[in-house]
């Protein structure tokens, strides 16, 4: 089983067991973590996809550490004006270990999606 969550603008793909760099969060080692935008969610072949999050299916996680990556220079330079500048930048991030994959979502059959989309559709063509 594994999810698609979107967390501090990216979207990463977790299953459980895995660990995650995310960027910097405002957590306490320790302690617990949920991300409950979730856009896909694949349990042995079965698929949910969200519109656009999946309702009802959290993703929970530890968070093991916080730290800095490694350096990288920003090296700005204008030809023939004798400009240089040199930077360094170290992104802060949080090392989380996902625990688990809740899945609450109610779990309809195809035939209750069908009408739904076709319900969506017609709003839209409306």
């Amino acid at each position: 089983m594994y999810a698609i969550i979107e967390s501090c603008g990216k979207q990463y793909k977790v299953a459980e067991g895995d660990v995650v760099f995310f960027e910097k969060l405002d957590a306490e080692e320790g302690k617990k973590v949920t991300f409950d935008k979730v856009i896909l969610v694949s349990d042995e072949g079965k698929v949910q996809v969200g519109n656009p999050y999946v309702k009802g299916v959290k993703v929970e996680g530890k968070v093991v550490a916080h730290g800095k990556a490694k350096k990288i220079i920003v090296f700005k330079m204008k030809a023939k004006a004798n400009y240089r500048r040199r930077y360094g930048h170290r992104q802060p991030y949080t090392k989380v270990e996902i625990t688990k994959i809740k899945a609450e979502a109610e779990k309809k059959t195809s035939t209750t999606a069908k009408k739904e989309t076709e319900k969506a559709t017609e709003k839209v063509e409306a």
